[in-house]
């Protein structure tokens, strides 16, 4: 394809080449997270900014790490991941914040997502819809570990994912209202744990390239809690579930450095 990028060596969108990022990625939305990740990484360096794209690379026990922010959703996603495997990256931790649907999942919990529900559209320009989006086994055993570890309560399931925030937030004001309540219902009947915006993307994404992804979420809040009468608070903070991510990749280091990929 075309290289539209002005300086030929770099990546269009992330601004970012070969040797400038480490096999082990982070992957926020927020491009203001990606500092407060970095400062997880010995020696750290700011590598590029560009649009919703912020790289930072460091290292965690000795080994080269980075953290690139992707944006809202999946096609932004996908973009980072294409270019940041191009650059020589090859595992990738989603860490974000998402609404829990789950009666179970509480404010402040983690969800650790083993596969996604594609009701979203990037997902659909890899793969059939018949494939399914999965985390990588290994990926997610890591940040089983980590959770573990750090004595956080965490859930591993299912999570669904979409393009429209507003369209899961007030759907009945909606022309398709019918479609999004319905499938709502459904995916609460199958146990669903949470809705995000990424993880069925880059899981898709992922296979195609034949790289491992993980994904770790905080939960915001509940919305079906809140309409059940149950305790629903609003929490933001993301640094236990970045603390998860940071320790699984050491884990992956350890077991990478061993000859088990």
């Amino acid at each position: 394809m075309i290289n539209y990028s002005e300086n030929p060596d770099l990546q269009y969108h992330i601004q970012v080449g070969p040797g400038d990022v480490g096999r082990y990625v982070i992957l926020p939305g927020d491009p203001k997270r990606c500092e407060k990740i970095a400062r997880h990484f010995d020696r750290v360096e700011l590598i590029a900014d560009s649009r919703e794209f912020v790289t930072y690379t460091g290292f965690l026990d000795g080994v080269k790490v980075s953290v690139t922010s992707t944006g809202i959703g999946g096609p932004s996603a996908s973009i980072a991941m294409e270019e940041l495997v191009k650059c020589g990256a090859d595992t990738f931790v989603r860490v974000g914040t998402c609404g829990g649907m789950h009666l179970k999942v509480e404010s402040g919990d983690l969800v650790i997502a083993n596969g996604a529900i594609r009701m979203e559209g990037t997902s659909r320009e890899y793969a059939p819809i018949e494939f399914p989006a999965v985390a990588d086994f290994d990926v997610t055993n890591a940040l089983c570990n980590a959770a573990e570890t750090l004595g956080q309560r965490y859930h591993v399931g299912v999570v669904q994912c979409k393009d429209s925030f507003y369209g899961q937030h007030s759907p009945e004001i909606k022309p398709v209202s019918y479609e999004l309540m319905n499938k709502w219902e459904a995916w609460k009947r199958l146990g669903c744990l949470a809705s995000e915006m990424e993880s069925a993307a880059l899981f898709v994404v992922g296979s195609y390239l034949d790289v491992r992804v993980g994904s770790v979420f905080v939960a915001l809040a509940n919305q079906e809690r809140a309409k059940a009468g149950l305790p629903n608070p609003v929490v933001h903070d993301t640094e236990m579930a970045i603390t998860v991510a940071v320790e699984a990749i050491r884990e992956l280091i350890r077991k990478d450095g061993k000859g088990n990929k």
